[in-house]
């Protein structure tokens, strides 16, 4: 079979091997035109007609495969990263054709034919293409707001051959002196000026600050220094930022748009803290979450029966490591994600929900009592959470439940569909390929999804959700039950996909504690986050530590990360305590990894994992030294929280937030404050046995670990063996803080 889709699998960084490069082609410009067909076929033509003149482009194999980008960050032999570099995916064939660059207004017809080695022939359907053209205006444009700043002469749409509108171009003034921090979870740098970048959610697995690409972006950003502001692009479609790149002194911004063009820019002055404030009036506020999400979280992705769930949670206990969740993601049948494995039950035809008297569950099986395993560990002092997926697998080919669960979807129309409005869109992600998305704009379908899974918590008892994979939906020609298409509504699905679930929270007696990597405008109000899957690397940590303070610029309150990172070996120990150690003094503090098939030797992240794979026993105490630091923390995360909700405040902050006015803090981009009294340095660097640590002026600093006092306005080189992080407290809240810090 031979296939073209002018705008190819809607990837939004790789072109696909059976589209138009670029989709949109603009007038008296080079394009592309891709077909792809099996390694069946000897040769592909292209009948082009223009202007009533019709022609035969005779097509080439370019390259093979190439739609399959490799977004693993790396070579890994995990499940994962095997999926992500498209393995087993074929023996597919690109085959191009360049046209002639068409003129404004002018518009091409065409079809492919193919031939097999065998002689048969195949054609695609007829497709039109029109070039795009920009055009000096845009007056769907606004600008608004005290610290608007639009730079004359900038503005221009991108306009169809109908005359809609595609895109619209304009540009912000910036300032010497300024500094652009924002635009959601930035993994490259905290300041973005003389940088490039977009806002389009996306799945990148691994090593995200190299490929400038992540799971939450946001189109909002500060502006630092002089007289501070900020801006709010008022969209959920795709944006595109020059900050200063191209010219120092524009921050350029590029905008799909409806038809009409319109777009909506607020721009407001303040502070950090008063422009995220207006920000928040706009996205929304996030929710206080309960003190038990500040202690340790544990979790392992081969922790996958309930006697593995309770000898990790006995060895922290035997360890006396304390522990405050535990998050169990191998716990499905990984089908439905609804039912524990090897649980024995009737399956419903008609995709209804199941209660706990339901089942049975083998007394020999992976999980012979869910909730007495749920009631043991609540008597312990530790929560819950369950992972989940937001697809339906269709591969392989469900059966039983699953099957029930995917007809019903597709009856009912649950599905996110396709261009037509009829077919169920098939997830074109790497990870689940094929699967069916649950439209949660959909009120029947987003409660079906979510009853479905009601008896985990009202009656299993389990406290949150692990809401995993948010950034499925590709393709702007997606429709939606509530009217609206991909191009609205992608960016926005991984927010009402966590708020979902907290609703089921809510309305079972419990906290919303959904735990995402995905997010857009909006998730600020969406529980907690963490910064996705990453390797165990020095660079990996650099990387997240900047996301947590990128993404707290925009008012993402409860961050963490994979402690050391996820991914492939174990980290050595001095990069699982340094990151350890700054973990401590983030808002979320959990360790997690990789499904590794079961094989030995374990890559487990637990410290006695490490201790035992590294040879260093000191682990287990300088990992027991900080977890029971962090419990002592909680009053402190607390409060600190509960003010910075009022203030406008994030708990994790760059030092620009409350220091703004020092510009000295920009030589030191990885220093960060939790809450108001705490700073904190990161040791990021391999081998390092001192850090240089800028102390903001106007303030006396104190050492939390010696009780040396520093006046504020100066950088000081701090000795930092194994077991020490550089933390310094503000001098005036040290009388509250000094017995959290007391090691006797």
């Amino acid at each position: 079979m031979i296939r073209h889709r002018p705008h190819g699998s809607g990837h939004a960084y790789t072109p696909t091997d059976d589209q138009i490069v670029p989709a949109h082609p603009l007038a008296d410009e080079t394009f592309e035109v891709r077909a792809s067909t099996n390694g069946s076929y000897r040769n592909v033509s292209c009948e082009w007609q223009t202007d009533g003149a019709p022609t035969v482009l005779e097509a080439t194999v370019e390259s093979d495969a190439a739609g399959r980008a490799d977004d693993s960050g790396g070579d890994s032999d995990s499940h994962l990263a095997a999926a992500a570099s498209g393995a087993g995916s074929g023996d597919r064939l690109r085959w191009v054709v360049r046209p002639q660059p068409l003129a404004e207004g002018q518009r091409a017809r065409y079809r492919f034919t193919g031939t097999t080695k065998d002689g048969r022939t195949s054609r695609t359907s007829w497709h039109t293409v029109t070039p795009a053209a920009w055009r000096d205006a845009a007056p769907g444009v606004t600008v608004t707001g005290p610290a608007a700043r639009l730079a004359d002469g900038t503005l221009s749409s991108l306009i169809a051959a109908d005359g809609s509108v595609l895109r619209v171009r304009f540009a912000l003034r910036l300032a010497p002196g300024e500094h652009v921090v924002g635009f959601g979870e930035r993994y490259d740098a905290v300041d973005q000026r003389g940088l490039t970048l977009d806002a389009q959610v996306f799945e990148q697995y691994k090593s995200q600050g190299f490929a400038r690409r992540t799971y939450l972006p946001m189109p909002f950003a500060q502006v630092i220094g002089g007289d501070g502001w900020g801006f709010h692009i008022r969209t959920s479609r795709r944006t595109w930022y020059d900050v200063g790149a191209t010219d120092r002194n524009l921050l350029w911004i590029e905008a799909e748009t409806g038809s009409d063009g319109t777009i909506e820019t607020v721009c407001w002055a303040g502070t950090p803290a008063e422009v995220l404030d207006s920000f928040l009036d706009e996205a929304g506020r996030p929710e206080e979450l309960p003190d038990w999400v500040f202690r340790l979280w544990a979790s392992g992705n081969e922790w996958n029966t309930q006697k593995r769930v309770m000898a990790e949670m006995d060895a922290h206990r035997d360890l006396d490591i304390p522990v405050g969740a535990l998050v169990i993601e191998a716990w499905s049948d990984e089908a439905t994600f609804t039912v524990f494995r090897d649980a024995e039950y009737e399956v419903t035809e008609d995709g209804a929900p199941h209660r706990l008297k339901d089942f049975t569950f083998p007394e020999d099986g992976a999980w012979p009592d869910p909730r007495g395993m749920v009631e043991e560990l609540h008597d312990r002092d530790i929560k819950v959470l369950l992972w989940q997926i937001p697809l339906m697998k269709m591969r392989p080919a469900p059966r039983g439940q699953a099957a029930a669960d995917a007809k019903a979807m597709i009856d009912n129309g649950y599905c996110v569909l396709e261009q037509d409005g009829k077919r169920p869109y098939r997830n074109r992600g790497w990870w689940f390929p094929q699967a069916l998305m649950p439209d949660l704009t959909h009120p029947e379908g987003r409660e079906w999804w979510l009853d479905k899974r009601r008896y985990l918590v009202d009656e299993i008892g389990i406290d949150g959700f692990k809401t995993d994979g948010g950034e499925h939906a590709w393709g702007y020609d997606l429709r939606y039950a509530d009217g609206t298409g991909g191009a609205v509504t992608n960016n926005l699905f991984p927010v009402e996909y966590p708020r979902a679930y907290g609703e089921l929270l809510r309305e079972c007696g419990k906290a919303p504690v959904t735990f995402s990597r995905a997010g857009f405008t909006g998730s600020q109000n969406a529980g907690a986050f963490w910064a996705g899957d990453e390797d165990s690397t020095w660079d990996a940590f650099r990387h997240s530590v900047n996301a947590g303070i990128t993404a707290s610029a925009c008012g993402i309150v409860y961050w963490g990360w994979d402690i050391a990172g996820f991914s492939g070996d174990v980290p050595t120990a001095e990069l699982y305590l340094r990151a350890a150690a700054a973990s401590a003094f983030m808002p979320v503090m959990q360790y997690h990894s990789e499904y590794n098939h079961h094989r030995t030797p374990l890559r487990d992240r637990t410290p006695w994992n490490i201790a035992d794979r590294s040879g260093r026993p000191e682990v287990l105490e300088i990992f027991r030294f900080y977890a029971k630091l962090r419990d002592r923390l909680v009053p402190y995360l607390s409060a600190e929280t509960r003010a910075g909700l009022a203030q406008g405040k994030p708990l994790m902050r760059g030092l620009f937030f409350d220091y703004a006015a020092d510009e000295r803090i920009w030589d030191f981009p990885d220093h960060f404050t939790l809450g108001s009294a705490l700073l904190v340095a990161p040791v990021t660097q391999e081998g390092a046995e001192s850090k240089e640590v800028y102390l903001p002026a106007g303030t006396e600093w104190i050492d939390v670990w010696t009780g040396e006092r520093h006046q504020g306005g100066a950088a000081v080189r701090r000795a930092t063996p194994l077991d020490v992080v550089p933390v310094y407290v503000r001098a005036d809240r040290w009388a509250e803080l000094k017995a959290v810090f007391d090691t006797a």
